[in-house]
């Protein structure tokens, strides 16, 4: 029987990181429970997010993947540890072959701005570059409606319910809900008040909703200590991360220092 998921086969080909393997099997063991608990998976991973200084080191071999690098025309500040990184997103276009051979859909290529967040980067001694983390996608349920702010309803109510499915196969306490949603939702003033009802025993402390820029949504935990394998569901996005998104991330979710 052949596996529901694949990562990339020829990833050393192209990239030397250290680390890599280490957290490939975490993402092969978190996607075995996974669909063990019947959520399904993409197939590929969503994306890896990769720190690294210069950028060249990981966005060369990329672009010789077939990645188009800044395809959305978006930088997104991450303030990791109190330190300034700039992430820039890599998008492998839909039937490129390198996506048959299990490389992600996008790739967060992550430096450091100065000398102190590359001192701080290179401290842990996971090498330059170094893969942070691995996130698996979420295949969203089936919109049955045109309305969005069902389907939204729907949406986070999955993602809740997946949520607390995989910190029971996991045994790992999940990383906050992050529900990027659009703008047409989170402008209804009743949003709010919804929202706590669709999170059940969720409290307050471990969701966020925000409206997701450049429409579509976004839903994000981590599942593994030190942010080391995400899972993300996505809907009708127009670029890979949302600003406000990674803000919250980079502050409070993950750091360059992954000691569980």
């Amino acid at each position: 029987m052949s596996s529901p998921f694949r990562l990339p086969e020829d990833f050393s080909k192209y990239l030397t990181i250290d680390n890599a393997e280490e957290r490939f099997e975490e993402a092969r063991m978190v996607a075995t429970k996974t669909v063990a608990a019947d959520i399904a998976l993409h197939t590929n991973l969503d994306h890896a997010a990769i720190f690294v200084d210069p950028p060249y080191l990981v966005a060369g071999p990329l672009k010789e993947l077939g990645y188009v690098n800044g395809w959305d025309s978006r930088c997104y500040p991450s303030p990791v540890d109190g330190c300034d990184y700039i992430n820039v997103s890599a998008h492998l276009p839909a039937g490129s072959p390198a996506h048959e051979r299990g490389w992600f859909d996008y790739v967060a290529v992550v430096h450091p701005v100065d000398q102190a967040a590359r001192k701080m980067m290179l401290s842990h001694g996971y090498g330059n570059p170094f893969l942070h983390h691995l996130t698996w996608g979420i295949v969203p349920p089936e919109r049955t409606s045109r309305d969005d702010f069902a389907y939204a309803e729907s949406v986070v109510r999955y993602m809740v319910g997946v949520r607390r499915r995989m910190a029971d196969a996991l045994g790992e306490a999940p990383g906050t809900l992050i529900c990027a949603l659009p703008e047409e939702v989170t402008a209804l003033p009743h949003l709010a008040v919804a929202a706590e009802g669709w999170m059940g025993e969720t409290s307050a402390d471990e969701y966020q909703v925000e409206s997701m820029q450049g429409g579509g949504i976004l839903i994000q935990f981590f599942v593994l200590a030190g942010g080391r394998i995400e899972v993300a569901l996505r809907s009708g996005t127009q670029q890979t991360f949302n600003p406000k998104s990674v803000h919250k991330i980079s502050t409070d979710e993950i750091s360059t220092d992954q000691d569980d």
